[in-house]
């Protein structure tokens, strides 16, 4: 291939959603028709710099979790990040950059996340351009995220580990859930009948 034909072909694979989706996994052939079957995990991508879209989904290419496939939204800004937040209740990560439309946006999403969204599932990664060791400690404290990256430090490896370790805890909170809910409902149930 020459380096005309693969920059098109990178073009061209841009526009289409899927083009990073893995459809095998390594060392194990074809997925099984219920791993295919099964809904991907959706990660959003907020920020408003689109190369920053672009290289995240480049880095996540290869990346599935539980034989399930790896789905991106977008967001731009803060007020875009939580209407797809409103409309998508499994988001299971979120990697959001703190300044945007303002110095503080991401920070502002993260809370609105929490106390507003009442979602405490959803795995929140901070991602800055402005790292300060001051500010980092702040966040750490003060909002209820889940990591916190300078991009420049965050390579293709660290960025693949974070999200999948970010995966498995959604999973196991989800699971949880699901249990506590299914208890819930038994107990009720048990109630009714007395």
């Amino acid at each position: 291939m020459n380096a005309n034909t693969e920059s098109a072909s990178a073009a061209t694979a841009a526009d289409d959603p899927d083009w990073l989706v893995d459809d095998t996994l390594p060392g194990s052939g074809e997925i099984s028709d219920s791993a295919q079957a099964a809904a991907p995990w959706r990660v959003l991508i907020v920020d408003d710099d689109v190369d920053v879209h672009v290289v995240t989904k480049f880095a996540l290419s290869q990346a599935s979790f539980q034989g399930r496939r790896l789905s991106f939204l977008h967001a731009y800004s803060g007020a875009e990040a939580l209407a797809v937040l409103r409309s998508t209740p499994d988001v299971a990560v979120v990697l959001l950059d703190v300044i945007m439309e303002s110095q503080d946006a991401g920070l502002q999403v993260a809370r609105r996340i929490r106390e507003e969204l009442h979602n405490s599932s959803v795995r929140i990664i901070l991602r800055t351009g402005q790292p300060g060791q001051a500010l980092e400690h702040r966040i750490i404290l003060d909002y209820d995220i889940n990591d916190f990256w300078c991009k420049t430090d965050l390579t293709t490896r660290k960025l693949f580990t974070t999200v999948i370790s970010s995966l498995r805890t959604y999973a196991s909170l989800r699971e949880a859930q699901q249990q506590v809910a299914e208890l819930e409902a038994a107990l009720d149930q048990q109630a009714d009948r007395h």
